[in-house]
């Protein structure tokens, strides 16, 4: 269609020209990366993703942190060559903590970022359009505060398929938090399959989660929350946060606001439905 077509090329032309100099700083316009909200977690999107978590290029997400960038400043006195073999080039000088699964368009990641800047966050979206504009945002905003004491270098965006791919990019017990806002409901019965909360997946979350951990779901849709409760609460994994020190942590007050989904249902002033639930220090099959 011609129009599709139009659309398409006024879309590239966009993404180019974001990349000259001139407009290093400016911030991507969300119009140009609109992509329909539901992806099949079960199809062959074309994905690139490590074999184990050593495996994983961390670097390129993370350039502030990188173990290369950090062994040149120590050894900039020295008259020795700095070639940096292919092990230190990938490693960071910290692992990432906080996974935001499904970050769409990455309001949650923005808004936690600063307020745990010694933390490395990454927002993990399946979407080919939306990974690149959060990937983009997170560009335009390192540029726009190089110069400031915080610069958004502990903030990343990858695309990827979780529910198949987690532990190729984590570690047994690397995570402290888990994000799941939002998800797709998958209202039909035979797609209950596909939403990302089930007893097989919740037992991935425990293997990448540190006893302690915290994962964290939201969703307007009551049906979607009592099967993610019901799912956490039997396995043996996971017990849920009470109310109270649920209602006191600041992550679940960013949660509730921060998001596009979160913003939509404010705004159409709809019920959000809260549930947090810890990883256990000695579960049961331990």
């Amino acid at each position: 269609m011609p129009g599709e077509a139009g659309k398409r090329l006024k879309r590239e032309a966009y993404k180019k020209s974001i990349n000259n100099e001139d407009q290093n700083t400016s911030l991507p316009q969300k119009r140009f990366y609109r992509q329909r909200a539901h992806a099949n977690p079960f199809s062959d999107h074309t994905l690139a993703y490590p074999k184990s978590p050593v495996d994983m290029n961390w670097a390129t997400h993370y350039p502030a942190y990188s173990v290369a960038q950090e062994k040149e400043a120590e050894n900039a006195a020295d008259d020795e060559s700095h070639d940096q073999d292919q092990t230190s080039i990938k490693a960071i000088t910290k692992n990432v903590e906080i996974a935001d699964i499904g970050c769409g368009f990455g309001g949650l990641l923005f808004a936690l970022a600063p307020k745990l800047p010694d933390t490395l966050i990454l927002g993990m979206e399946i979407r080919t359009s939306v990974t690149e504009y959060v990937q983009e945002k997170i560009r335009a905003m390192r540029a726009q505060n190089s110069s400031s004491a915080y610069s958004y270098q502990n903030v990343a965006c990858l695309r990827a398929n979780t529910m198949k791919f987690l532990p190729n990019f984590f570690s047994k017990a690397q995570l402290s938090k888990i994000f799941l806002c939002f998800p797709d409901p998958h209202f039909k019965q035979r797609k209950h399959k596909a939403r990302i909360v089930s007893y097989t997946l919740n037992s991935e979350y425990a293997y990448v989660m540190r006893p302690g951990g915290i994962v964290y779901t939201i969703t307007d849709v009551e049906d979607l929350h009592k099967w993610m409760v019901d799912h956490f609460e039997k396995h043996p994994s996971f017990e849920r946060v009470g109310e109270e020190e649920q209602e006191a942590d600041e992550c679940v007050k960013v949660m509730r606001t921060e998001t596009e989904e979160g913003k939509k249902v404010e705004r159409n002033k709809g019920l959000k439905f809260v549930a947090c639930f810890r990883r256990c220090e000695n579960p049961p099959w331990r």
